[in-house]
């Protein structure tokens, strides 16, 4: 029983020794992550700002500033080039009116936006600075699951933080309230909560493979799963911001569903794979394509589809306008087609202005504006408005920024004023259906009248 126990000892020094010892790996890359903080008017409250004010109202680190102080957003980065760049997400500053940038030397610097993208997350920021420490860029394809990682950030504002942990999945789908999906996430286990944003994901050679963005979580902390952009999708939107002050996307315009086991069969498919095509949007690449609905893809440029939440990625970071090769399986024959891909349109507000000015609250919750012609063209709209806030009734519903609204209680929506027309006449305490259109599927979701 002794022997056993000794060996059992021996065993778990053993393991303990095969512990990475990140000491090294911090001190060659603690400089060069930064703190991100940013200021906003007074009356635009940053929701993001609740877990750090009910943290430090129970554990307040200094005297409460005064009521009439604008809300700060706190967050975290890291510089990509000595002179002055500097990579976080989107979420960390967008509608920030000044961008401080902090060191670990306690310097502390003006930052300007290069440019943000909405759909991956990122901004890029530029510091006035030379020789500034930087960090080197690995290879996020090149990660394995199981691999260790680490991250650096300031979490409820405790500056330069470290945790470790390793990588739980690779390619996680994260669609976003547009129901869009081209980011394929890092999933690990290395703690994240509120200011971990926008900082690094290191692997044990001292390379950012990632920048952690996101966390599951049912109490706003942290829970175990994490979600990292890879560097290489990020990089990609830097070069580009760089380069053009925005980002573009390949875009097909099929809406597409996971592939069963009994729709693999009935499709003439060995096994399940592929991305099955369940709908075509009028004149979209697509359309102007072979692909039609029912279509199995199994191949896009010569990159096998595994399951059907690969395909937006692959289509995302291809060039627009560029001709690729598509396998798809059809009637149980096996095409090659060639397919012209588009750009992606810019849905998120840059550059695509509506017809009309955004109007206030309403009593059903809902800020909306017209709906631009780049998206009724899209979606071969002939009209409806687009919401820019949902709040109260509407989100109850389920309704979300970004949808599009085209029948409010049986009645065809043309515009803002249409809509407030008809939303006079809708039954008070009553539940009315409202047609919706999100990413380029259309549903009916019941919405509550206030009484």
């Amino acid at each position: 029983m002794l022997t056993a126990v000794l060996l059992l000892g021996a065993g778990f020094g053993a393991a303990g020794a095969e512990l990475p010892d990140f000491t090294e790996l911090v001190e060659d890359n603690a400089a060069a992550v930064v703190n991100v903080s940013t200021t906003r008017r007074q009356n635009e409250r940053d929701p993001r700002m609740r877990d750090f004010e009910e943290f430090f109202r129970r554990f307040p680190p200094q005297p409460q500033p005064p009521s009439n102080a604008r809300p700060r957003s706190l967050g975290s980065g890291f510089v990509i080039s000595d002179d002055g760049y500097v990579l976080t997400n989107n979420h960390v500053v967008e509608g920030a009116d000044e961008i401080l940038v902090r060191f670990p030397d306690r310097r502390e610097l003006n930052a300007e936006v290069v440019g943000t993208d909405r759909r991956s997350d990122l901004a890029l920021l530029k510091v006035e600075a030379d020789n500034l420490p930087t960090v080197r860029l690995g290879r996020s394809e090149d990660l394995d699951v199981g691999e260790w990682v680490l991250a650096i950030g300031s979490p409820f504002g405790f500056d330069y933080s470290v945790t470790a942990g390793i990588v739980s999945a690779k390619g996680r789908s994260l669609p976003t309230e547009r129901n869009e999906n081209y980011v394929p996430f890092i999933q690990t286990d290395v703690a994240i909560n509120p200011g971990n944003s926008g900082g690094p994901l290191f692997n044990l050679d001292g390379e950012v493979v990632g920048i952690n963005s996101q966390i599951y979580s049912r109490s706003g902390g942290f829970m175990g799963v994490s979600f990292a952009i890879p560097i290489d999708v990020a990089m990609d939107v830097v070069d580009q911001l760089k380069s053009a002050g925005r980002v573009s996307r390949g875009w097909l315009g099929v809406v597409i569903q996971e592939v069963s086991r009994d729709l693999a069969e009935s499709f003439g498919l060995e096994r399940p794979h592929g991305a099955l095509i369940s709908e075509v949007a009028p004149g979209s690449p697509a359309d102007e394509s072979e692909l039609q609905a029912g279509d199995v893809i199994i191949e896009f440029d010569d990159k096998p589809i595994e399951r059907s939440e690969e395909l937006p990625h692959y289509v995302g970071r291809t060039a627009a306008n560029s001709e690729v090769d598509v396998v798809v399986m059809r009637g149980g024959e096996r095409l090659k087609l060639k397919v012209k891909v588009g750009e992606l349109p810019d849905l998120e507000g840059d550059g695509s202005v509506g017809q009309g000015a955004p109007n206030e609250p309403s009593s059903l919750g809902l800020v909306l504006e017209d709906v631009p012609e780049a998206a009724l063209s899209r979606f071969n709209l002939k009209g409806g408005v687009r919401v820019v806030q949902s709040t109260g009734p509407a989100a109850d519903s389920g309704i979300r920024a970004g949808d599009i609204i085209t029948r409010l209680n049986h009645q065809t929506v043309e515009n803002q004023q249409g809509f407030r027309e008809i939303a006079k006449t809708l039954p008070k305490g009553r539940r009315v259906p409202v047609l919706i259109v999100r990413g380029g599927v259309q549903t009916f979701v019941p919405l509550s009248v206030p009484e």
